[in-house]
């Protein structure tokens, strides 16, 4: 049954995949419009108080995400701060829960590979002239590889998001359901043929950001190697 919904092109099932696949990839480009510029900061400013913010990012990186689905929750309420926009039960909701979840990760890592080629290049860049701040674009250029591993990552973490999101999204039926608060609504229920094929997807997509993600590290060392 779970084969034949895949197979047979059911409609509400891809309407969910393709929902899920928005949300997460909308957060992903937000998250590293902050994120990168953001890590790039820390992995090159020198400043009171850097030590301290890397800290709290590498701290954000756990957060729990029932503790970002109540905060964004508080935010969008009527009574919040932004309630008046009316993004409760949206899918801009999820977007932004998971754009909260996501841009420490992204900033993180992009800092870690940011860091790391300041060192390797920095006297080089500096005999050049070249300034620290200008040359932030030649070294995420550089670092491009370990960029879209940050990305990927990202998503990954995005995609398999439930608790965040089912608080903010209320797993509104043609509106907020996507594929994991759908599959712990309809095992709930005992359909498990849905539940099962958007399981089967949804480890599926996780399996190639894994394998995307490992292509990518292991490129990325090739390259170091070329250039050791």
């Amino acid at each position: 049954m779970a084969l034949s919904l895949i197979l047979g092109g059911d409609s509400e099932l891809w309407a969910i995949v393709l929902l899920s696949l928005h949300v997460s990839l909308m957060a992903v480009v937000i998250a590293a419009a902050i994120g990168m510029p953001l890590g790039a900061a820390l992995a090159v400013g020198r400043f009171p108080g850097r030590r301290a913010l890397i800290v709290l990012l590498n701290a954000l990186m756990g957060l729990p995400p029932v503790v970002v689905g109540l905060m964004v929750y508080l935010m969008l309420s009527r009574s919040g701060p932004l309630g008046v926009l009316e993004l409760l039960y949206t899918p801009g909701a999820m977007i932004i829960a998971q754009v909260v979840l996501v841009t420490p990760i992204i900033a993180a890592l992009t800092r870690q590979s940011v860091e790391t080629l300041d060192a390797e290049y920095s006297e080089q860049l500096r005999s050049l002239g070249v300034s620290r701040l200008a040359s932030v674009p030649t070294l995420l250029w550089d670092g491009r590889v370990a960029l879209l591993t940050a990305l990927l990552a990202g998503f990954g973490r995005a995609i398999a998001e439930v608790g965040a999101v089912i608080m903010v999204g209320g797993n509104i039926n043609h509106v907020t359901r996507v594929m994991t608060t759908t599959i712990a609504l309809e095992t709930s229920k005992g359909n498990l043929a849905m539940a099962l094929a958007l399981g089967a997807i949804l480890i599926g997509i996780a399996v190639t950001v894994t394998a995307a993600v490992s292509l990518l590290a292991a490129r990325g060392e090739r390259t170091g190697l070329r250039h050791a």
